[in-house]
């Protein structure tokens, strides 16, 4: 991997990071404050499952090619 890759994928990240308070506010909003009452297992386990799925993904994707 490179280094123009790494950065690449990091500079997705925050496009698609952006997408929602861009195109809705006001549910973003209210997204991020059911999440700030959240208790910290819940956010964890929201964690783990996102970064489960998304190196799921990234191998199948790089596997194929």
């Amino acid at each position: 991997m490179v280094w123009t890759d790494f950065l690449s994928a990091i500079a997705l990240v925050l496009v698609i990071e952006g997408l929602m308070p861009t195109l809705n506010p006001e549910g973003w909003r209210s997204t991020m404050q059911r999440m700030g009452e959240m208790e910290a297992i819940s956010l964890r386990k929201i964690g783990i499952v996102s970064m489960v799925a998304g190196a799921t993904l990234l191998y199948f994707i790089r596997s194929s090619s």
